[in-house]
């Protein structure tokens, strides 16, 4: 077992310090050890008003990932010193953007703006430009929903990139893999990833033993059907029997022969849906997107 930085009698002393020198209800503080594998800073602090940040020396551009994703009104509560004993500081972000963390210490990032609701469907504007054509962000909601996220879920997304993004913002203590055959749209999704402050998602070129070996086993994979549709079943059926999909195509023909081709993997609880999604313009016409079919599955039941 790794060996921790920040221990429970540090998070402790943290936690006291902050308690005696501000009049912050620490009844609500989320606590984000942001040293150990996997922690989203950017997506934390968006979902809460409070958060205690333990972070190590070496992360000069912190503060700016924060400002250019829009929280340079957070408040950073703070010392100076990898003790928590001294006089506390505070300032916006926006004023931190030119320094870094020199020393390992907690911190407190209030955030005024903070949602309390699980974010879902967001603009398609939001992600990086590149190869990738990203799925309407309505039906990225539905397929969002069908996946029944939780914070510590391990997940798969194949060819499902903007999905991917939101879905490694939900499952906070979870990891993501993101599997995409195509080097530009992996060039893409680094790009998002990098953007949006991830941590917890791996990008691999294709699905077997020699990419995934070694990675959290997915509760849930979600999935564009493909012509390696049955190689992706048959791997990820063999290493978690009662794995989840969620499974999304345009093409009549595959969603109609879908339960059939899911029965060959012992896959019988199958739902098939559609949806449409239709967008008034400017000129008051009805615009209508592509109306793909949604299958959700359980392997082992």
């Amino acid at each position: 077992m790794d060996q921790k930085l920040f221990t429970n009698s540090n998070i402790l002393s943290w936690l006291q310090y902050f308690s005696a020198n501000t009049d912050i209800d620490l009844e609500h503080v989320k606590i984000l050890d942001i040293t150990r594998k996997n922690k989203n800073l950017i997506p934390t602090v968006e979902a809460h008003r409070c958060v205690l940040v333990f972070t190590e020396a070496g992360n000069p551009d912190i503060f700016y990932k924060m400002w250019d994703v829009g929280l340079g009104d957070c408040e950073i509560i703070y010392n100076e010193g990898s003790e928590p004993e001294g006089p506390i500081k505070r300032d916006k972000v926006s004023a931190m953007i030119d320094r870094g963390i020199n020393a390992s210490a907690g911190m407190i990032v209030l955030n005024p703006n903070a949602r309390s609701t699980v974010k879902f469907g967001m603009d398609n504007k939001l992600f990086a430009t590149g190869s990738v054509k990203y799925v309407g962000s309505e039906i990225r909601a539905v397929l969002l929903s069908r996946m029944q996220i939780d914070e510590h879920k391990n997940l798969c997304i194949i060819s499902g990139e903007s999905i991917a993004v939101e879905a490694a913002m939900i499952a906070g203590e979870g990891t993501v893999i993101a599997v995409e055959y195509k080097e530009r749209d992996r060039e893409t999704m680094e790009e998002n990833v990098h953007q949006f402050g991830l941590h917890n998602v791996d990008i691999i070129d294709h699905v077997g033993p020699d990419t995934m070996e070694g990675l959290p086993i997915p509760d849930t994979t979600m999935l564009v059907a493909s012509a390696s549709l049955e190689h992706e079943l048959e791997y990820l059926t063999g290493i978690n029997p009662n794995m989840d999909f969620v499974i999304y195509t345009l093409d009549f023909k595959v969603a109609a022969g879908m339960r059939d081709i899911l029965a060959r993997f012992g896959i019988t609880d199958v739902t098939v849906i559609q949806i449409a999604v239709s967008k008034l313009k400017s000129n008051n016409m009805f615009e209508n997107q592509p109306a793909p079919w949604i299958i959700t599955a359980r392997a082992g039941v």
